[in-house]
């Protein structure tokens, strides 16, 4: 039976390796790429005006970096899929990647051979990680995948709790009242199977989940 297409979009500075991963991408009947961006701020600009189910992002790219641009879609477009494909293997990028929502880790040395799989695990509600990683990195993803179930508001307070500051601050800094930065809290720890704030603490510092990282 054949699937509804499913829309893509690519994100990476570097056109000849775009070109490649869009050659894999529409061998498949019911994949179609819908657009292309060279950059982060391309790629905002491109999701006004399409509706992808899934962006493919290069985390080093110019103007805004790939880790950036995946908060920020996340924020704006929670039901978009993300998998980035990168050159990087060292583990704080994957911590970041996972921290800020991203639903796959693809090396670019895997994607003749991995990036199909990769996007059929994205599609069918799964995260996808390279397996020339190791399984401790495997692991990382299924710690940090439920992350997934949290609001855009809700990683906004996580975000901010890994960067030290208090109720009020935060308040402050969203515009909203320290009673509801409060039930965003409790609401995080019930989500996340915490046992209190000093668990909360300790998750996002673990995870990366600060804004100054990637």
């Amino acid at each position: 039976m054949r699937l509804s297409p499913y829309f893509l979009v690519l994100a990476d500075d570097h056109v000849m390796f775009r070109k490649g991963v869009k050659k894999i991408i529409t061998g498949v009947d019911d994949f179609e790429v819908i657009g292309e961006a060279n950059d982060g701020r391309e790629l905002l600009d491109l999701l006004q005006t399409t509706k992808p189910h899934l962006i493919i992002l290069d985390i080093s790219m110019p103007n805004l970096r790939g880790l950036e641009a995946t908060r920020e879609i996340k924020q704006i477009y929670p039901h978009i899929k993300i998998l980035l494909l990168t050159m990087h293997k060292k583990k704080e990028f994957i911590q970041q990647a996972m921290a800020a929502g991203a639903d796959g880790y693809l090396l670019k040395e895997d994607a003749d051979t991995e990036l199909l799989k990769a996007v059929k695990t994205i599609r069918e509600g799964n995260k996808f990680i390279s397996s020339l990683l190791s399984s401790e990195l495997a692991d990382l993803v299924t710690a940090t995948s439920q992350t997934g179930a949290l609001t855009g508001r809700e990683r906004e307070v996580l975000q901010h709790v890994a960067e030290g500051k208090s109720s009020r601050e935060i308040g402050d800094l969203l515009h909203i009242s320290i009673f509801t930065v409060r039930r965003h809290r409790e609401s995080i720890i019930r989500k996340l199977n915490l046992n209190n704030m000093a668990d909360l603490v300790k998750y996002a510092l673990d995870h990366g989940y600060t804004y100054s990282n990637g």
